[in-house]
C-alpha cells in the first residue's frame, strides 16, 4: 500500500507543479477543465462500459451500495450535528456537510483500488460511486446544497442524474452482462485503450485542484471536523457495515479503502453553482487528500 500511495502521490505532485509552474502560460484551472472534461465525458464512461460488461454481477453489487449509501447519511447527520455546534454559517455549513459526505471515489479512489487490487478493485471502486455515491450527490447533495447557498432561484431537478454519461455507461454495461453478451475483442482493445487515460489523468487533475491559501488558515474552526468526520469516522461506520453484511476480503477492504478516501473534488462546482462556501470546500479537499496518504494506510492495515 505504501508503494501504491507513493506512486499516486508522484502522479499528483505533476498537477502541483503544473499549478505552480503554469508552462505554456495555461493556467492550472484551464488545464484542470479540460482534463476534466475529457475524463467525464469519454474516457470513463469507456472504462466503465469494459468493467461493468465483464464483471461478475451479483449479490456484492447491492451490498457494495448499500455500505455506501449508509457511509454517505451518517457523515451527513453526524456533520450537521458538530455544525450547530461550531455555529456555522448556512453557506459553510452547506460545503462542509457535502466534504464531509461525499469521498472522491472515483478521482482518487480507483486508482488507488486498481493499483492495489487489480481488476477487482477497479469494479468495486466504480460501483461503490455510481451505485450509490454520484446518485446521492446528484439528488440528496445537490439539494442541500441549493438549501444552504444563497442562489435560491437555483433548483435541484433529477435531471442531473441523466447527464452523467458514465451512469449510461454503466446501465448499458449491466445490461449486456445479465443478457451474457460477449465483448467483441476488437471493441474491447478500443475501450481499454482509451480507459488507459483515466487514472493518470485523474490523479493529475486532482493535483491540479490542490492549493493553499493565507485566507484557508482561517477557516480552521470548519475543517478540521471535516478532517475526524470524512477520514475516521466514514471508514469506521462503512466497516461496521461490512462486518454486519458479512463482506469479507478483498471486496470489505477495498470498500472500507473507497469510505476513506478524502472529499471529492467535484464538489467544488455544486459549491459555485449554489452559493456555497467555496473556499472553505477547496481547503477541506486539499486538507483531506494530504492527510489521506497517512490514514488509507493505515485503515489498509487494520482491515
Amino acid at each position: 500500500m505504501i508503494q501504491v500511495l507513493l506512486q499516486m502521490a508522484a502522479i499528483i505532485a505533476c498537477g502541483v507543479a503544473w499549478r505552480w509552474l503554469a508552462p505554456g502560460g495555461q493556467s492550472a484551472d484551464v488545464t484542470r477543465t479540460a482534463l476534466t472534461g475529457l475524463v467525464f465525458y469519454l474516457l470513463l464512461p469507456a472504462l466503465v462500459l469494459l468493467v461493468l460488461w465483464q464483471a461478475p454481477i451479483g449479490s456484492d453489487a447491492l451490498l457494495i451500495a448499500l455500505a455506501a449509501a449508509i457511509g454517505v447519511l451518517v457523515s451527513l447527520i453526524v456533520m450537521r450535528g458538530l455544525c450547530n455546534v461550531c455555529r456555522l454559517d448556512a453557506g459553510t455549513r452547506g460545503a462542509v456537510m457535502l466534504a464531509a459526505a461525499f469521498p472522491n471515489a472515483t478521482y482518487l479512489g480507483l486508482p488507488v483500488l486498481e493499483a492495489t487490487f487489480g481488476a477487482p478493485g477497479r469494479s468495486v471502486a466504480i460501483q461503490y460511486d455510481l451505485f450509490a455515491c454520484t446518485p446521492l450527490l446528484l439528488t440528496l447533495g445537490v439539494w442541500l446544497a441549493a438549501r444552504y447557498g444563497d442562489r435560491p432561484e437555483m433548483k435541484m431537478t433529477w435531471s442531473g442524474l441523466l447527464k452523467v454519461p458514465a451512469l449510461w455507461a454503466a446501465a448499458l454495461a449491466l445490461a449486456l452482462n445479465l443478457a451474457r453478451v460477449p465483448l467483441p475483442t476488437g471493441l474491447g482493445d478500443w475501450l481499454q485503450s482509451l480507459a488507459n487515460g483515466v487514472v493518470p489523468l485523474m490523479l493529475i487533475s486532482l493535483g491540479l485542484s490542490l492549493h493553499i491559501r493565507r485566507d484557508h488558515l482561517h477557516e480552521l474552526r470548519a475543517i478540521v471536523p471535516v478532517l475526524g468526520v470524512k477520514l475516521v469516522l466514514m471508514p469506521l461506520v462503512v466497516w461496521s457495515v461490512t462486518i454486519m453484511l458479512g463482506m469479507q476480503g478483498m471486496v470489505q477492504q477495498a470498500v472500507v479503502l473507497e469510505a476513506a478516501m478524502p472529499s471529492m473534488v467535484l464538489g467544488v462546482v455544486l459549491c459555485d453553482r449554489y452559493g456555497l462556501n467555496s473556499t472553505v470546500y477547496a481547503a477541506t479537499v486539499t486538507a483531506t487528500t494530504a492527510l489521506s496518504f497517512l490514514t488509507l494506510g493505515l485503515w489498509y492495515g487494520l482491515v
